[in-house]
C-alpha cells in the first residue's frame, strides 16, 4: 500500500480507476482494491492533517503494521564456528549449519547462513580453512 495516499487523492479529482493506474504507475486492479479498502474504512480526500502514509494505511487494513526486524533470532557464534573449522579436518560448514539449524528451528537458511559467516567473519586465516583443500574437494 505505498502509494495508498496518492491513489485517495486521484480520486478525489474525479481520475478513472485506469488513468490513476497509469499516474501511480501500479495495476488498474490494485487501484481498485485501495479505493475499495480505503471506501469500506471510511477514508477520503482530503486526509486529517496529522496523518502520514502509516497511519492512513493503519485505518484502511484495520491493523498496525508490524516493526520491520531485520534480523532473525540466533545469529551464528562465528568465531566458534571459525575454531571448529579450524579444529575439526572432515568438518563442513554444511554440517555446522545443520547443527545450528537443530537449535536455532527459525533461523538462517543454508544460503544464507553461508553469505552471514563470509561477510562477518572475512579474514586472512578464515579464508584459509574455508578454502583449504579438505574443505572444498568433493
Amino acid at each position: 500500500m505505498r502509494k495508498l495516499k496518492e491513489v485517495v487523492r486521484l480520486h478525489s479529482l474525479g481520475l478513472k480507476q485506469q488513468q490513476i493506474a497509469r499516474s501511480c504507475l501500479i495495476a488498474q486492479s490494485t487501484v481498485h482494491k485501495y479505493l475499495k479498502a480505503a471506501a469500506s474504512a471510511g477514508v477520503s480526500w482530503p486526509l486529517p492533517p496529522d496523518w502520514d502514509e502509516r497511519r492512513l494505511e493503519e485505518v484502511v487494513s484495520g491493523a498496525p503494521r508490524p516493526a520491520a526486524a531485520w534480523r532473525k533470532t540466533g545469529t551464528p557464534d562465528f568465531e566458534a564456528i571459525r575454531r571448529q573449522l579450524q579444529t575439526h579436518r572432515n568438518l563442513t560448514l554444511q554440517l555446522v549449519w545443520e547443527e545450528y539449524r537443530e537449535a536455532h528451528r527459525d533461523g538462517y537458511s543454508y544460503s544464507h547462513y553461508v553469505a552471514t559467516v563470509f561477510m562477518f567473519s572475512w579474514n586472512a586465516g578464515f579464508r584459509r580453512v574455508l578454502f583449504s583443500p579438505a574443505l572444498t574437494a568433493t
